[in-house]
């Protein structure tokens, strides 16, 4: 029997892709928000025994698209469905999974004890900022790379970058992987944060000089961290076109306007959140269709995922 996929509001384009990658319909469910903000999840769809996949990336606003997940895996659940994966393309709060000053809050864990309430049997996710964070859930784990992908499609595209750098620290396994499928040496940049917003390059371990650039990292948030690695590596002697590959383009307020000044030749980014409108960028968008569509399909079956997961 065929399992059922349905999608909350934050990215419902991406449902409907995987949907026709797999050969399925899009589960019909409907959302209703009252005026005064409350939210009504009505699943219009027979569950009952039925292995079924929600697919809602955790991206602004964060608490209305958590809970209208939450929402549908309860309709899901009261009306007997056997089997309910939580499919997180973007896993929100995934940055906050430690304290760095005394009274602060962990939200990585808060996010994972609230998930915990949806009854979900597994979590499939992409390119999490931390593999530690899998510690934090008691619900199976499924962590997925689009690495492959992107470094396919940057390929694909025709560029052929001469070094893989890594514009932090925490992103210096993330730029081993894609250095390993390029065959490309890595360079990483020591940054320090100045605010949420602002960042500080220190220095860079590795060569970078007249080589062409490919900075890469999980997720472009203010676009801080990349606008200022790229001016880093100009000012280090690197090749003037600097192309970027992300997982999760998330552009939160001065994104737009700090890569435009950046001058990147291209930025590569997947689908995994939805935008109202693209900015006015080189962008690439490529989409996690294919991919998520074979996983979830071989969770279905009871496949193995080997060469999916981003520990592969």
């Amino acid at each position: 029997m065929e399992f059922l996929l349905f999608s909350g509001t934050a990215n419902p384009a991406l449902a409907a892709a995987i949907a026709d990658k797999v050969g399925v319909p899009l589960g019909h469910s409907e959302i209703h928000a009252f005026p005064d903000g409350e939210l009504e999840v009505t699943v219009r769809e027979d569950v009952r025994g039925r292995d079924v996949y929600l697919l809602q990336p955790t991206s602004g606003p964060v608490e209305r698209h958590t809970f209208e997940l939450l929402l549908l895996a309860d309709a899901c659940r009261r009306g007997g469905a056997q089997r309910l994966t939580a499919v997180l393309p973007y896993l929100g709060y995934a940055r906050q999974d430690r304290r760095t000053a005394p009274g602060e809050a962990v939200g990585a864990r808060v996010m994972a004890d609230v998930l915990a309430t949806g009854g979900f049997h597994r979590l499939v996710v992409v390119d999490v900022h931390s593999a530690a964070l899998e510690g934090f859930f008691a619900i199976p784990f499924e962590p997925l790379s689009a690495v492959p992908v992107l470094t396919r499609a940057v390929l694909d595209a025709g560029v052929r970058p001469g070094v893989v750098v890594a514009p932090d620290l925490g992103a210096a396994k993330l730029a081993e992987h894609y250095a390993r499928l390029l065959g490309l040496p890595v360079a990483i940049i020591r940054k320090i944060r100045v605010s949420g917003a602002d960042v500080r390059m220190r220095e860079i371990s590795g060569q970078i000089r007249g080589l062409a650039p490919l900075i890469v990292d999980d997720m472009i948030s203010t676009g801080g961290t990349i606008a200022a690695a790229a001016t880093a590596l100009r000012e280090a002697g690197s090749g003037s076109e600097i192309v970027v590959a992300a997982t999760h383009a998330l552009f939160a307020g001065p994104a737009a306007e700090r890569l435009e000044q950046a001058s990147l030749a291209r930025l590569f980014v997947t689908d995994s959140v939805a935008w109202e409108r693209a900015p006015a960028l080189p962008l690439e968008r490529v989409s996690l269709a294919p991919l998520l569509g074979q996983v979830l399909t071989g969770l279905h079956e009871n496949q193995p995922l080997n060469g999916f997961s981003s520990t592969d």
